[in-house]
């Protein structure tokens, strides 16, 4: 599957704290913004069950 790019908007305060906890962790913004996905992710399928992905094309 190949990678997407995913655009948002996020005010000026959230996109400074982001950085800053970022860099206090050793990631870019785009490489925390990743960590906080996956470890939602993994969190709400400990919860529900794995999502299954749909057959590539």
């Amino acid at each position: 599957m190949k990678d997407k790019h995913l655009g948002i908007r996020i005010d000026n305060e959230l996109h400074y704290k982001l950085h800053y906890v970022a860099k206090c962790e050793g990631r870019s913004g785009n490489g925390q913004i990743l960590y906080v996905l996956r470890r939602y992710i993994e969190q709400f399928e400990q919860q529900n069950g794995e999502i299954e992905l749909p057959p590539e094309d």
